[in-house]
């Protein structure tokens, strides 16, 4: 029975969710009950992507990744995968007329983690594009319900999250991409030369990103608003804690955000989602 198995599909997409990503975990858990099942099947979709070029080391990745593109567009056209993390995946991107082209230039990002340790401005922004800000307008997507207008006006925002997201990511990670996969995305950085002052212009470039992104979730739904505030303020947190840091520290190791913490973020985006406080 179809439905069963599409039941199925998506429990595999909420448990892989909640298993990589407490604070995404929180953010879902915030949505209207309808959005969290589509938002789980966007995830899983894309962390699966991103272990296959992040962890399976002792794999061929480049043979993986082909097989992984091709189920996942045969999925979507034939609206069903026996891979259950796709099937779920596939039912939401036909469900919400989910743009083929974002999942395609997704799919090019996780393929220039494979070949490409090195980024100049164009592949930098290029990687962004595919690996994040894609991933934030297949977020609309749903949130927005088919609404093109609202799509319209808030995709640019939402490029801005995706993106603000992504770079925090990088600078967390960047003693541990170095170290572990010899990547570098930020441009003309070189890790052994890389200072305060490179630190400073990539935070300043950051804010830029979160100050555009919350103009644009202060328009969302409210279906959506609160869950999409929380992850919000968790990574404007930990990227306060970044800052306060020298280069040097966040080279020695990578920044986290206390459960303790993130349990107070949840509870302040509770309530400044209930009393429209954002």
């Amino acid at each position: 029975m179809k439905y069963f198995f599409d039941l199925i599909s998506n429990k595999c997409s909420e448990v892989v969710t909640k298993n990589y990503s407490t604070s995404f975990s929180f953010g879902i858990s915030f949505l209207n009950k309808p959005l969290r099942k589509h938002i789980y099947n966007i995830y899983g979709f894309v962390r699966l992507a991103d272990e296959i070029v992040d962890s399976f080391h002792e794999y061929d990745k480049e043979k993986l990744l082909i097989q992984f593109k091709e189920e996942t567009l045969l999925s979507i056209e034939n609206k069903i995968s026996l891979n259950p993390i796709l099937n779920s995946f596939q039912q939401t991107v036909n469900s919400y007329n989910i743009d083929l082209s974002l999942i395609v230039s997704f799919l090019k990002s996780m393929e220039m983690d494979l070949i490409k340790k090195k980024y100049n401005e164009k592949g930098y922004d290029e990687y962004i594009y595919g690996s994040a800000e894609v991933v934030g307008l297949m977020c609309l997507s749903v949130f927005v319900d088919g609404n093109k207008k609202k799509y319209d006006d808030l995709k640019p925002f939402a490029m801005s999250l995706g993106s603000a997201f992504q770079k925090v990511n990088f600078l967390r990670d960047i003693k541990d991409d170095f170290e572990t996969r010899g990547r570098v995305y930020f441009p003309h950085i070189e890790i052994n030369k890389f200072s305060d002052k490179d630190k400073t212009l990539i935070e300043d470039d950051i804010k830029k990103d979160f100050d555009a992104a919350l103009l644009g979730i202060k328009k969302l739904p409210k279906s959506c608003r609160g869950g999409v505030y929380l992850a919000y303020i968790y990574y404007c947190k930990l990227f306060r804690k970044i800052s306060s840091l020298s280069y040097d520290k966040i080279l020695q190791k990578r920044i986290r955000v206390s459960n303790f913490y993130k349990m107070l973020i949840m509870l302040k985006a509770y309530f400044k989602n209930k009393f429209n406080l954002i």
